[in-house]
């Protein structure tokens, strides 16, 4: 079985615990310590919130801040279009920002969320149908529908 772990960094480990937990996930206490915490997502798929001088021990490669530098896009699907508002709003209480419009195309509704450190996430969801058939004959067939 494969799984995800995506290291990201933070100024402040204490808080980006705080901001995950109050999305509904859940702390690894077996790899959580002064200098990492494992944010559970699901049973395949983990963030490493890792304190900025930790971070840098895993690359040679100059730090990009995540507040104004974007390396990669992450996207988290949700079983509902209300699932993904709950959890950017979940994010947004708990100190984060949902900048931008939601992408709402009808198969697929996506809204981003920023953490306090500025790693984003994107949480979408797609119909199901979608999905299996592809957005192009989804849409073909709700439009003849």
């Amino acid at each position: 079985m494969t799984h995800i772990f995506v290291n990201i960094p933070t100024n402040d480990l204490e808080r980006s615990k705080a901001y995950y937990t109050a999305l509904g996930c859940a702390l690894n206490p077996l790899f959580t310590d002064e200098n990492a915490a494992c944010i559970v997502w699901s049973d395949q798929i983990f963030f490493m919130v890792l304190t900025k001088e930790y971070f840098a021990t895993f690359t040679d490669k100059e730090f990009a801040d995540p507040k104004t530098h974007a390396q990669v896009l992450l996207s988290i699907s949700r079983e509902t279009r209300e699932d993904v508002d709950r959890i950017v709003e979940a994010g947004v209480a708990a100190g984060g920002t949902a900048p931008g419009e939601p992408q709402d195309f009808g198969f697929m509704y996506a809204r981003d969320l920023i953490d306090p450190d500025g790693n984003g996430v994107q949480f979408m969801w797609m119909d199901p149908e979608a999905a299996a058939k592809g957005p192009e004959a989804y849409m073909a067939e709700q439009a003849q529908a």
